[in-house]
């Protein structure tokens, strides 16, 4: 099985919204062959496994994290195939919750006379389709907090300069996060404050059948309640290479007011939408996207996961709404000071300590002089931890 769990991580930014899966067979205590969930889209990872081997699978054991789907999708069943080749014995990791699965795949197995054992290494495999898990069952986004700081806390001077806070291969695992989230939001603030791209810059990796997969590029969302992004920025005219989508309040009309390279006599969103932006109107809380209702529209999109790379309100406004499943801080050794110099979340912020957001699942790792530290928000009882962190925020 854990074998079969470092098979699935394979999968890791290509197979959203699915799980990430993987397989072993196993017969007279050798592996026969193997495979996992590719791509979305693709053979699932007991398909792969039981189609890429030319040895007698029968009275073999399969070795599989997630129960093997029994509807028809994009692909058949797996059930169906493992019927076929005379598996005797299937082992699965965790239950699978998804609707059409959730204990259906293991009672047709059984009726087929094969042999069943569950819960093998399942906090793992719990722990790696976190994302999957999440949407399953809310169809919300699984959102990651992303920050980085200095030592005194500030994200950037008090000129606004932060190129750059953390050393380069903690900002290469800030791509590796990119490529394995659906989706990358940031403020309208950040926007016009660093004109960022919000691209994945990384290679991709060679599939099993020989395919060239290309890393996937995040879904650029931007959170701008008044439409108010230049026409002029990198995001608006790289739209038509990276998908986007601009998310404003229910009632804004966008107008074209700035001088731009392109016809600024027709209505701006006509403008944004011939650059192949996507207008998401949203309900409005306190006269700015509602958090809560775009979390909700990202999730009808099919989005399962969000990396929150948001300026200090925007962090604040995600955290108010009880939307942040976990935090990536990253802490630089450098001390810049300034009163003035921003930090991480913004607001009004909490009254009483008692009163903090908290974590659990600590994990703390140094990347050369840099220090990581990734924790799990503490939730309450319907999920979301109850927060008061300012009386109100920009985006």
């Amino acid at each position: 099985m854990q074998r079969a769990i470092a098979l699935a991580k394979k999968g890791a930014g290509f197979v959203n919204p699915n799980p990430m899966v993987g397989c072993v067979v196993v017969k007279d205590n050798e592996i026969i062959t193997e495979g996992y969930h590719e791509y979305y889209g693709g053979l699932h990872a007991e398909r792969n496994a039981l189609t890429n081997t030319a040895v007698d699978c029968k009275d073999a054991t399969l070795y599989v994290t997630l129960e093997p789907c029994c509807h028809h999708g994009k692909t058949p069943p797996c059930t169906d195939i493992i019927i076929e080749k005379g598996i005797k014995k299937v082992v699965v990791g965790l239950l699978d919750p998804n609707p059409l699965v959730a204990g259906k795949g293991i009672s047709i197995l059984q009726d087929a006379g094969i042999e069943i054992v569950t819960g093998i290494e399942e906090d793992k495999i719990k722990e790696l389709n976190k994302v999957f898990l999440k949407y399953i069952k809310t169809k919300r986004p699984y959102v990651i907090l992303k920050t980085a700081m200095t030592l005194d806390g500030k994200i950037a001077s008090h000129t606004g300069d932060s190129k750059w806070i953390t050393n380069e291969k903690s900002r290469q695992l800030v791509h590796k996060l990119r490529s394995e989230m659906m989706g990358i939001v940031a403020g309208i603030g950040t926007v016009k404050a660093d004109n960022p791209m919000l691209n994945c810059r990384l290679e991709g990796q060679q599939t099993t059948d020989n395919r060239q997969q290309s890393v996937r590029q995040p879904i650029r969302i931007i959170v701008d309640t008044k439409a108010s992004i230049s026409l002029d920025s990198n995001i608006v005219k790289t739209a038509n290479e990276y998908r986007t989508i601009l998310a404003i309040g229910r009632d804004v009309t966008p107008v074209a007011s700035e001088q731009t390279t392109v016809n600024s006599q027709q209505p701006k969103a006509d403008i944004l939408k011939s650059l192949n932006v996507e207008i998401l109107q949203c309900e409005e809380k306190d006269g700015h996207v509602d958090i809560n209702d775009l979390m909700i529209k990202l999730g009808q999109m099919g989005i399962d996961s969000l990396l929150l790379e948001g300026g200090s309100c925007l962090n604040a406004a995600f955290l108010e709404a009880g939307c942040v499943d976990e935090v990536y801080a990253f802490i630089a050794p450098k001390i810049i000071g300034g009163e003035h110099s921003k930090s991480p979340i913004g607001g009004k912020g909490i009254e009483l300590m008692r009163d903090a957001i908290t974590f659990d699942k600590v994990e703390i790792e140094q990347i050369e002089n840099d220090i990581l530290i990734k924790g799990r928000i503490t939730s309450t009882d319907n999920g979301q931890q109850s927060t008061k962190l300012s009386d109100s925020v920009s985006q």
